[in-house]
């Protein structure tokens, strides 16, 4: 795939459907997130459908980066949220995808989790570099609050993106208002951590939740035992797919 068709797998998609998200979203009020009335917001996406899903169907990838680290632990219970509260047609499931393939250009939104230290390789910061700068939206979690991955993940944004660091992203932003009206972060415990954001062009390209989004509770072998993991994330998310789909 040459830079030209990978800049269209991201944003072709977006182009062609934003007019009729735009639409459905202003038909139809936003959904408060504790009140998920049903919203019909539709579209169709052009992107090549790399797990031999129909067309329409909305696919999210789950990375494997620095070799062999994977995010097992986030649920993808969220795709469900978003198919029944917005009418996103989307997949059921997560297609894993390496990060340092260029395979990750057919995919509006990549999801990057884990614990531990890691280090990404030059492949994989150039890959994501490019990914991002031409359209497309990492999902980032520390999985159980990971701080060893926190730290991390920081150094590694700051790598490859080092005119546009990490930054709190503020409540009144437009991804807390897509599906949902999120007005609030709810944390298991105590106050929760702002989300931060690598923003370029006025886009959001990286969304990082330190306290974690994975949403455990609709995982199988996994838990945030002893993390500070986000009580709303299932709304984050779902509002996170939206915004990746219309900016």
């Amino acid at each position: 795939m040459n830079n030209t068709v990978a800049s269209s797998s991201l944003r072709g998609a977006a182009r062609r459907t934003l007019a009729a998200l735009l639409l459905a979203i202003l038909l139809v009020p936003v959904v408060q997130a504790d009140d998920p009335a049903k919203s019909p917001v539709k579209f169709v996406p052009d992107a090549k459908q790399s797990g031999g899903e129909p067309d329409g169907i909305v696919q999210v990838a789950n990375l494997v980066y620095a070799g062999t680290k994977s995010s097992r632990c986030f649920s993808d219970h969220f795709l469900i949220k978003a198919e029944k509260d917005s009418s996103i047609s989307t997949s059921r499931r997560f297609h894993a995808v390496k990060l340092s393939e260029k395979a990750i250009f057919e995919y509006p939104l990549l999801i990057m989790t884990g614990e531990g230290d890691f280090r990404l390789s030059d492949a994989e910061r150039s890959n994501l570099r490019r990914y991002v700068r031409r359209g497309g939206l990492l999902l980032a979690s520390a999985g159980c609050s990971s701080t060893e991955w926190d730290k991390s993940f920081r150094r590694e944004m700051a790598t490859i993106f080092p005119d546009n660091p990490l930054k709190p992203i503020g409540m009144d932003h437009p991804m807390f208002h897509t599906v949902y009206d999120i007005k609030q972060l709810q944390a298991a415990h105590g106050k929760p951590k702002p989300l931060a954001g690598v923003t370029l062009e006025g886009r959001l390209g990286v969304v990082y939740s330190q306290d974690g989004l994975n949403d455990t509770g609709h995982t199988q072998g996994c838990c945030c035992c002893g993390g500070n993991e986000l009580r709303n994330a299932i709304e984050i998310s779902v509002n996170i797919l939206a915004y990746a789909l219309t900016y």
